[in-house]
């Protein structure tokens, strides 16, 4: 279980299993209630995403046995920092340079960006269980590791679905962004980790998360034309956002 390179080429399958979804999401001709689908699928797995990963976090902010309720203070300053300090990094960066919302191309930016973060982190639990050679358990988050990322596409083509900048170009970087951290955690992971370490990624991913679903809930309940394209816009947000929940859920359950 100590073969390095043997690591690095599982993490490396792991991570950028992401690229499994461009056949879908490079798809010439998409009817608009398919975009709409698409980006109310890409916010249900973002806010699932949410979820996981403050889940993973409070494990290590509330470790004390005796009061599960009562927060461990380094870790839960670590925890609001970095996502304080992620957030309005992206807030004035944005406005700074541009003074309005997010480009399509930004936005997918910031979301690769945030799935990275969340990668990062699980490299660093892949490689930390590989050096410690627990094979049963190496397995179970391989696989669920693995099929996590395959969904992790949509989200970072979300913004870009529909728009002139959508290309094999274009989205290869993005998902590069979003899953080659995976790799990095895993080789760093396997010499060094620490719980302070995960609680700050998983917090700089929170962040970015925060920060990139807001523009996309609001651009997903924009009126449309008519009252009557309104209301089946809203009615397949909906249906959109609960089906990436639910996929998100039953990906990481496997």
């Amino acid at each position: 279980m100590s073969n390095f390179p043997e690591l690095l080429a599982l993490s490396a399958v792991m991570g950028l299993s992401i690229y499994l979804s461009l056949p879908i999401v490079l798809a010439k001709s998409v009817r608009s209630r398919t975009v709409i689908v698409l980006n109310a699928v890409a916010i249900g797995i973002l806010i699932f995403l949410l979820a996981d990963v403050f889940s993973d976090a409070a494990t290590i902010i509330y470790t004390n046995p005796a009061s599960p309720y009562i927060a461990n203070w380094t870790y839960a300053f670590a925890f609001t920092a970095a996502v304080v300090v992620c957030f309005l990094l992206l807030f004035f960066a944005e406005h700074h340079s541009r003074g309005s919302v997010l480009s399509p191309r930004g936005l997918a930016l910031v979301v690769a960006l945030a799935i990275g973060f969340q990668n990062l982190t699980e490299g660093l639990v892949f490689g930390a269980t590989w050096a410690a050679g627990t094979l049963g358990l190496l397995t179970v988050i391989f696989v669920g590791f693995f099929l996590q990322n395959v969904t992790e596409g949509f989200p970072i083509a979300a913004p870009l679905i529909g728009k002139n900048e959508r290309g094999l170009g274009v989205l290869a970087l993005l998902f590069l962004v979003g899953g080659l951290p995976t790799v990095l955690g895993g080789a760093v992971g396997y010499f060094y980790n620490s719980q302070l370490l995960d609680v700050t990624f998983d917090a700089l991913a929170i962040g970015a998360i925060l920060y990139c679903i807001l523009p996309m809930l609001r651009n997903s309940f924009r009126p449309a034309e008519t009252p009557e394209a309104s209301y089946l816009k809203m009615r397949l947000t909906y249906l959109g956002i609960l089906l990436g929940f639910i996929l998100g859920f039953l990906v990481n359950a496997v």
